[in-house]
């Protein structure tokens, strides 16, 4: 195949390819489109393209790249053949095909959406005024988060970092919120506190939020994804109360609800206390700013 072929398939729009495929963006956030994941059922959108970019990236499978890999993920396959035909037809173009007298060309496999990952103590940076700007002070967040050095497509860049029990981050910056996967739950256990109790929070942002306000009680898990329940399900069994701190939208109401339905009168929805807040962050930022 010549290499001009190749990029103009990778010039196609990804909300043009989607929508040909019968997907429509739930809601855009800047240059950001939100969709429920095209390749599998769910009914919270956590997928988003970057239109900027032309890159995608599913939150509930920890897992991104180009219209190539998105291609792979509808077909299931890596073949990269598979995935130029699957494009084609999508985009009602020639299907290109190698020519025996040309030297073929083939790209390398994807490469991870993520190269050279490099953790360090999270220092006073941008990053922390970026966390202060969200009402969480420095010396919790260097409690629970480091600095996460990361490359991709040959660009160095820096976030928060956010460990997860898979080894897999949640990372956070002033203008990313992404995932280094694979993509899991977390778990903090704070000593002095109850072992039957555990707190539930929906990503860490409202975890540290939780801490600063000094509301986190016996261990403590964050979902890092409402996709992510049915994973947290075996790490809560053993409790005896389950405090949910969750978003006052309707993905945070259907969770709590799955987990009442699972655990039910073990579980206490605390999202009274940030009534009129999106989140437990919306509120701890809405209060530093009145106490200040």
């Amino acid at each position: 195949m010549e290499r001009t072929e190749i990029e103009a398939m990778r010039q196609i729009s990804l909300a043009d390819f989607l929508a040909r495929r019968g997907h429509e963006p739930v809601r855009r956030s800047g240059n950001e489109l939100w969709y429920c994941a095209p390749y599998r059922n769910e009914r919270t959108p956590s997928f988003r393209v970057n239109v900027a970019k032309e890159l995608w990236y599913d939150f509930g499978l920890g897992k991104g790249g180009d219209i190539f890999t998105l291609a792979g993920e509808f077909v299931r396959s890596e073949d990269f053949m598979e995935q130029v035909k699957f494009i084609a037809e999508t985009a009602n173009m020639p299907m290109p095909v190698p020519e025996v007298s040309k030297t073929t060309f083939l790209p390398k496999r994807s490469e991870p959406a993520f190269e050279g990952v490099e953790t360090a103590p999270l220092l006073h940076s941008p990053l922390t005024d970026y966390l202060a700007e969200r009402g969480i002070p420095y010396g919790i967040a260097s409690l629970y988060c480091c600095r996460l050095n990361y490359g991709v497509r040959g660009k160095r860049y820096f976030a928060v970092g956010f460990p997860n029990v898979a080894g897999g981050y949640e990372i956070r910056s002033r203008f990313f919120k992404g995932c280094v996967p694979p993509k899991d739950v977390s778990l903090v256990k704070t000593e002095g506190s109850p072992s039957d109790v555990c707190s539930v929070f929906e990503g860490f942002m409202d975890f540290l939020s939780a801490v600063t306000l000094g509301l986190e009680t016996g261990g403590c898990l964050v979902l890092n994804s409402v996709s992510n329940v049915e994973k947290a399900m075996r790490y809560l069994d053993g409790y005896g109360r389950i405090d949910c701190y969750l978003d006052r939208d309707e993905a945070g109401r259907r969770t709590l609800e799955m987990l009442k339905g699972h655990y039910e009168e073990r579980v206490c929805d605390r999202s009274a206390l940030y009534d009129g807040c999106k989140d437990l962050n919306d509120y701890l930022q809405l209060t530093t700013k009145k106490e200040q």
